[in-house]
């Protein structure tokens, strides 16, 4: 290849894939450590640093509170060191606290009371959650909704739809006593539900009937051509064009959507784990940084609204993540502080020593596996 060739095709790949990337995961993270921050602030806890990123600093400077604000080299993460923390992973450096005077300690984070720890380590996720809701409301008002009506018009032979005696034209009313308005409903609960029978009430000829049917674990592709497991029936949608339905959202039905969009995302992830558990689910679909770059990159293709939609699904997904009651993560300091209000009394040092290097090799250890699979995807190999 020649250089400008080599040149060109490099700076194809830093416009299409690292920008979009650097700058899905730098609004996500500097939301969840915002939250941090401003709870932080709130409760009079002294901030250090805010970062957004690990490694060398490219850009900061100095509030007038002395918290650092910086922008460093590596667009993967990001902290806030509270006073009297170790270092970025809020471990507690008990040296510096015993040799502190009464008004310093005033303002360190590991003397606030048990509630106001929580509530700063719970804002970040929080933070998370709130970005979703305004990006999805903000997208449902802007596009309203669009749905397919739940009537089918395809059916895979062999299929569970088939075994169960579905026919073309049924229209689906109910899935599990659940109430369906659209196609997307349907497969809302057949994706997580393989190998579970599920009841199905549909309209035939003026009458409904109930239908039990199991959906199947398929391995699937999107449209980019990334593969992927869920449940699968085997019916899809009419395509008649009284059946594609769009119409606006108003404020209240559009935050009301973006709640339901995040719940959806919420239930996906907790039944991806357990059927991961259950050897249902391959572990070769969990993705690291370059899966996650790669699968933006993709995205942004279809343009800036699909792109912040990812945001919003990935703000969510890193709430979730930083809620496992893993050391290091929010989920571990809050699992540390419900231990704390059953016993009365912290954990000791060498206790909170061991859990965070626990932590801190499981959280390794996923991302070097996360980002195998990655790598594997990226070649072809899975």
């Amino acid at each position: 290849m020649d250089p400008v060739s080599l040149i060109s095709n490099l700076f194809s790949f830093i416009i299409g894939s690292v920008i979009p990337f650097i700058f899905v995961l730098t609004i996500v993270v500097f939301f969840h450590e915002l939250g941090h921050f401003l709870v932080a602030r709130w409760n009079k806890v002294k901030v250090d640093v805010f970062a957004v990123g690990f490694g060398p600093e490219l850009l900061g400077f100095n509030d007038r509170l002395g918290t650092r604000w910086k922008l460093c080299a590596i667009p993967l993460g990001g902290y806030v060191k509270f006073f009297g923390d170790a270092d970025a992973s809020s471990r507690t450096d008990h040296d510096a606290l015993s040799q502190m005077s009464g008004d310093e300690r005033e303002g360190a984070f590991e003397d606030k009371a048990l509630w106001r720890k929580s509530a700063v380590v719970a804002a970040g996720p929080i933070a998370n959650f709130l970005l979703a809701i305004v990006i999805y409301t903000s997208l449902f008002m802007y596009f309203g909704e669009s749905r397919i009506a739940p009537v089918i018009g395809a059916i895979t032979e062999n299929s569970a739809a088939s075994e169960a005696g579905f026919k073309l034209g049924d229209r689906v009313v109910a899935v599990d006593g659940n109430d369906i308005r659209s196609f997307q409903d349907v497969a809302r609960y057949t994706m997580i539900s393989s190998d579970r029978t599920l009841k199905f009430v549909v309209e035939r000829g003026g009458e409904q009937l109930e239908l039990l049917a199991t959906p199947r674990m398929t391995t699937r592709k999107d449209q980019f051509g990334n593969t992927y497991q869920s449940g699968l029936v085997g019916i899809g949608p009419s395509r008649d064009p009284a059946n594609f339905i769009s119409e606006p959202l108003g404020f209240g039905q559009a935050f009301v959507k973006s709640l339901d969009s995040i719940w959806l995302i919420v239930s996906r992830t907790y039944h991806f784990l357990r059927e991961l558990v259950t050897g249902k689910q391959d572990a070769s679909q969990l993705r690291g940084p370059i899966g996650i770059g790669q699968m933006t990159s993709q995205v942004a293709t279809l343009g800036v609204l699909q792109l912040m939609s990812l945001a919003a699904a990935l703000s969510v997904s890193i709430g979730l993540m930083n809620l496992l009651p893993i050391p290091v993560l929010d989920g571990g300091h809050l699992l540390f502080y419900g231990l704390e209000a059953l016993r009365g009394k912290a954990l000791t040092e060498r206790a909170q020593g061991v859990a965070f290097r626990i932590g801190l090799t499981c959280i390794l250890v996923m991302m070097l596996f996360a980002s195998s699979n990655d790598i594997r995807r990226l070649f072809g190999w899975v």
